[in-house]
């Protein structure tokens, strides 16, 4: 079980866009790279496509997993994520706090 997920809420703890949160849009394992909405943004060329315009676009880019830690369900600060069996499901919990993390 991965400790980061789509739908995550997620903290920015180092870079450009440090202390920012945001959405998990998508995880790359093999990676270790996560897509988070808001978060890294780059700017691109497009050329233009018949379904696209062209331009310069504003799309986020890949941020390593080592610069981001799930958001306490509680008071939305980093935690690290630990793992409890809840009957016959195992659950991620937030070490900070102690609260399941659902997403």
């Amino acid at each position: 079980m991965q400790k980061i997920r789509k739908g995550d809420k997620v903290v920015v703890l180092a870079g450009k866009d440090k202390g920012r949160t945001g959405e998990v849009l998508s995880v790359m394992p093999k990676e270790d790279k996560a897509l988070v909405r808001g978060v890294n943004q780059v700017r691109r060329h497009q050329k233009q496509s018949q379904s696209q315009e062209g331009g310069i676009i504003t799309k986020e880019a890949p941020i390593h997993l080592s610069n981001l830690a799930v958001a306490d369900p509680k008071d939305g600060k980093p935690t690290r994520v630990g793992f409890r069996v809840d009957g016959d499901k195992k659950v991620r919990i937030a070490k900070r706090s102690g609260e399941v993390i659902n997403g």
